[in-house]
């Protein structure tokens, strides 16, 4: 038996989670933020002093307008051409790997303090694909990841898709064998498997064959919000609008570094103002371009890109939700309806769909085989998407899971299996 001690990591775009096995072989998720197991997955440097703030704190410090730099969905760039650059925060270069490891050895150190002794071992969870269509730059991001847990002090680094460990977490409920598909919709990645579960079957170390098939796509809940900032709230900003010349549409650059959760920041480096000044001077509605500028120059653009994030959730209960944004030279007044939100992400949510058609066909089963559909991740609480995908399941029982923690706590399950408990 290894003597390290392992832990199992969630590392989400949007929030993260920590658990260990206990010794009766219970799963427990740590308290990574006051009483919450959930830590948003969000870091704030402030530039008022030396202090680096994480999870709800990170917001709250960004939202009471302390002068810093927010940072979220960081998860977004393993595999990317951005992992290669560096960022300028409080006169320091860095480099988002370095980013990213303060906020995983912050996550480490939480949970060590809640399970009241070290971790040197861990289960990181990864989606079934980092990035889409390019096994390279897969491979690449999940070796990012490793080398990132290593320097922030675990001696032994395995993974393990989020489907499976949701399959795990799963499995502790059932009576009897079904053949299930696991749904983990996050904030990044949207992630399929088709497991064999049952009773007699979760005992085992070696369930390799009890996966008939694991599929992902590199759509999220952060797309949903990119789709619908551009479809009602960019507009208010001057996307879509004509330049000067009839001909051409204004340049989109700058709408889409601000839709995009972890390209926010890029725009407020020196040489954007002059560009901006330029797209203005380029523009048939200056004025449009002009609250562009204000969010810009006022740093705002996470402000604005959370309260679309806001609408996204508050339109599954809602039929309108009317999104207030203060602004210099005028507030933003849009309301936004759920046929909005569905015209944004349809699209999206069709690639969704083909992936999970394909996992099916990649396990061999026809969907009235499936007994269970089992949904964990915050995007399977917005109804569409979630109509949409058990709608390919019809004779399927749905099961909804923990939205935040099943992955984490099957994680912790494969920790035990792949270390030994401790």
């Amino acid at each position: 038996m290894t003597s390290l001690r392992p832990c199992g990591i969630d590392f989400g775009t949007s929030n993260s989670t920590a658990s260990q096995l206990l010794g009766d072989g219970t799963a427990r998720l740590l308290p990574l933020e006051g009483d919450s197991v959930v830590l948003p997955s969000t870091i704030f440097f402030s530039f008022e002093d030396t202090h680096v703030r994480f999870g709800r704190d990170a917001v709250a410090a960004y939202v009471e307008g302390i002068e810093g730099r927010l940072m979220r969905a960081l998860k977004s760039v393993l595999g990317s051409s951005t992992m290669s650059e560096k960022t300028t925060i409080r006169a320091q270069r860095w480099t988002f790997g370095e980013i990213i490891g303060l906020y995983l050895s912050q996550v480490k150190h939480r949970a060590e303090q809640a399970a009241g002794h070290a971790f040197d071992a861990v289960v990181l969870g990864r989606p079934v694909r980092f990035v889409d269509d390019n096994d390279a730059a897969d491979r690449r991001a999940e070796g990012e990841l490793e080398a990132i847990a290593r320097r922030a002090g675990f001696a032994s680094v395995a993974f393990q898709f989020e489907p499976i460990a949701a399959a795990l977490d799963y499995e502790r409920a059932v009576t009897r064998e079904e053949l299930a598909v696991i749904v983990d919709l996050g904030g990044g990645t949207s992630d399929f498997a088709v497991v064999r579960v049952s009773p007699e079957r979760r005992g085992k170390v070696d369930r390799r064959e009890d996966i008939l098939a694991s599929t992902g796509i590199h759509i999220g809940g952060t797309d949903f919000d990119r789709l619908l900032s551009l479809a009602r709230v960019m507009r208010e900003l001057g996307y879509g609008t004509r330049s000067r010349d009839p001909r051409r549409d204004l340049p989109n650059w700058a709408y889409f570094e601000l839709a995009t959760w972890h390209r926010i920041n890029f725009l407020y480096a020196p040489q954007i103002d002059t560009r901006l000044r330029e797209l203005r001077q380029d523009a048939a509605r200056p004025d449009l371009v002009e609250r562009l500028i204000a969010v810009i120059s006022q740093r705002q653009g996470h402000a604005l890109a959370g309260a679309v994030e806001a609408a996204k959730i508050a339109l599954s209960h809602e039929e309108v939700h009317r999104l207030g944004f203060p602004l210099r030279g005028g507030a933003l007044d849009i309301a936004i309806t759920r046929a909005d939100l569905i015209a944004a992400i349809e699209q999206a949510v069709a690639g969704i769909e083909g992936a999970l058609a394909a996992c099916l066909a990649q396990a061999g089963v026809a969907a009235g085989e499936i007994s269970s559909v089992f949904l964990t991740g915050g995007s399977a609480s917005v109804p569409f998407v979630r109509q949409q995908l058990t709608g390919l399941l019809p004779g399927a029982r749905v099961v909804q899971g923990d939205v935040f923690g099943s992955v984490g706590t099957g994680l912790a399950l494969d920790a035990a299996r792949k270390y030994g408990s401790r």
